[in-house]
């Protein structure tokens, strides 16, 4: 009976002393192997939008928004490149022009050197080359190329006001028969006379058109019309819209 109480308890030192070792040295705690890293839970939510807010005959304007950073999104500034079809934005295949944003997360993007009366389609990657997989935005139709071209020259001018004579072209390849003309005054300008036109001025917005006698222009043809107008200012140049 003593000889198996005393293995018993002979068993039980052992393990006790193998467990957590001698008063003099004291093992490491074992290193706890890494975990896999989380992944991170995206936004169900675009991370960039944009929509066209302005076309001309050769220029179309997109306003972005990035709403979400890497991973989840892109940092700007952002790429847009313009495709002629759905089918060529979708499949990121022959893009015709492009153009580079500002470094703000919200902002536009001006895209020039296009055809007129055209419709573009248009998708977004970063400077890095990642394509953002979701927005195909389109059809954007540029303007059809304008009728008329005007031009200004400021024939004399002095210290409260100035005289302009105004040239209006014919551009395209048929007769035109009306035109309109107009322009916004840079400062404090204010239209006081004008001839052989036909004005309607709110502000700093005039239009000028046509008087019934030079309205009818042939391919190349053209006509003038003047006025004088009072300012602080002399300006170095107007500029004008022509258009029917």
């Amino acid at each position: 009976m003593i000889r198996t109480f005393g293995a018993v308890l002979a068993a039980a030192t052992l393990t006790l002393v193998g467990g957590v070792g001698s008063a003099g040295a004291t093992e490491a705690p074992p290193v706890p192997s890494p975990s896999p890293s989380t992944p991170i839970a995206c936004p169900p939510a675009l991370p960039i939008s944009g929509l066209v807010t302005g076309t001309t005959a050769t220029s179309v304007t997109v306003t972005y928004s990035v709403l979400f950073v890497p991973p989840c999104g892109y940092d700007p500034p952002i790429t847009v490149t313009l495709f002629t079809s759905r089918e060529n934005a979708a499949k990121w295949q022959d893009p015709v022009a492009e153009a580079v944003s500002e470094p703000q997360r919200f902002g536009n993007v001006t895209i020039g050197g296009l055809t007129p009366d055209t419709e573009y389609w248009f998708r977004f990657s970063d400077t890095e080359g990642r394509r953002d997989p979701y927005v195909i935005g389109g059809p954007a139709r540029t303007a059809p190329p304008p009728v008329c071209h005007a031009t200004a020259a400021i024939d004399v001018g002095w210290g409260s006001g100035f005289l302009a004579t105004v040239t209006v072209r014919n551009t395209s390849d048929q007769q035109l028969s009306g035109w309109r003309v107009s322009w916004r005054w840079s400062g404090d300008e204010r239209l006081q006379s004008l001839w052989d036109g036909v004005a309607d001025a709110a502000g700093t917005d005039v239009t000028v058109r046509n008087a019934s006698y030079n309205g009818t222009l042939a391919p190349g043809g053209s006509t003038t019309f003047g006025l004088v107008a009072a300012t602080s200012v002399v300006p170095g140049s107007i500029a004008l819209t022509c258009g029917r």
